[in-house]
């Protein structure tokens, strides 16, 4: 369907905002322009409670904030990673998202402050974030959650984080998780040939271009691109992950990656849901959340698979 017209105006006002500026040099250079870019919005949904706090990571001290719903619990935990290609982001851009899972939910949402590459490369953020996991598993009672109703999820470069955190909690006999939510991840490389980089490579929020570069910032070297903890598209066998939701985008460079991902998730005997949100961009989950109006309805999306996944009650 046509581009929606609230998804038309964002790209319109970017392409303002951008017109005849040289484009960022490096990862620093990016964060600083999407700070000064970037406003919290006004009117975030009311929940019981966020707290900042960290967690113990492989590196030091993980940032985290937890928010907590309404009730008493224990409460199902979506721990959450946010986007920025592995480069940009904190956990201020997923603050309205988060809040309004959490409300619908009545889920405890983790949002998770990962090291950022190109100072911290591949694989320092999946170790943050499978850190992040283990310790809302083993804390859950002073998070008033359930350690056995555990969710992942993820929007872009968070949701290339959520699917690998299943894949090692798998490997390695870790927390078990219940419930994959990927929106639009990056789970294959931006060199592998699918359609929708050269449908949508330009003009559409995220570019071709944007996510190239941001592989030459998180891995090490090319031999990183093999590894199935980075792109899960690489893994040789998908089965005993716990079930998806995947959401994708139609006008986004990542759709056609996570519609392959959840065709193999499927073909392996996982559940799988796939959403599409006919007209929207890259961004619609969260970081364009208060912008975009069918924003509500990728939430409730999300919630009505938690509820599915992790049950609603005590």
């Amino acid at each position: 369907m046509p581009l929606h017209p609230e998804a038309r105006r964002i790209i319109e006002r970017g392409s303002a905002e951008s017109s005849g500026q040289a484009p960022p040099l490096d990862a620093q250079a990016m964060r600083e322009e999407f700070r000064r870019a970037w406003r919290m919005p006004d009117d975030l949904p009311p929940v019981a409670g966020v707290a900042d706090t960290t967690a113990p990571g492989p590196a030091g001290e993980i940032p985290v904030r937890v928010y907590t719903p309404e009730g008493a619990g224990p409460f199902p935990v979506l721990v959450w990673f946010h986007g920025g290609g592995w480069t940009i982001g904190t956990l201020d851009e997923n603050e309205y998202s988060c809040r309004a899972v959490c409300a619908a939910a009545g889920a405890v949402v983790v949002s998770v402050d990962y090291r950022l590459a190109p100072e911290h490369p591949y694989p320092a953020a999946v170790e943050d974030c499978y850190a992040a996991v283990s310790w809302v598993h083993d804390q859950a009672a002073a998070l008033a959650a359930d350690p056995g109703r555990i969710a992942v999820g993820g929007e872009s470069a968070g949701g290339n984080l959520a699917a690998v955190v299943a894949l090692k909690a798998r490997d390695l006999g870790g927390p078990g998780i219940r419930l994959q939510v990927l929106v639009s991840p990056v789970v294959g490389h931006s060199g592998d040939g699918r359609a929708s980089y050269a449908d949508y490579a330009d003009g559409y929020f995220l570019s071709a271009s944007a996510m190239e570069w941001f592989f030459t910032q998180y891995p090490r070297d090319a031999r990183d691109l093999a590894d199935p903890y980075l792109l899960p598209l690489r893994a040789t066998d998908l089965s005993g992950l716990p079930r998806a939701l995947v959401l994708e985008a139609e006008y986004d460079v990542l759709r056609d990656e996570g519609e392959a991902y959840a065709r193999a998730l499927k073909d392996a005997g996982v559940a799988v849901e796939l959403v599409h949100f006919d007209g929207l961009i890259h961004g619609f989950f969260g970081l364009l959340a208060s912008e975009l109006t069918d924003a509500a309805r990728a939430h409730a999306e999300v919630v009505r698979a938690l509820r599915s996944a992790c049950g609603e009650g005590r």
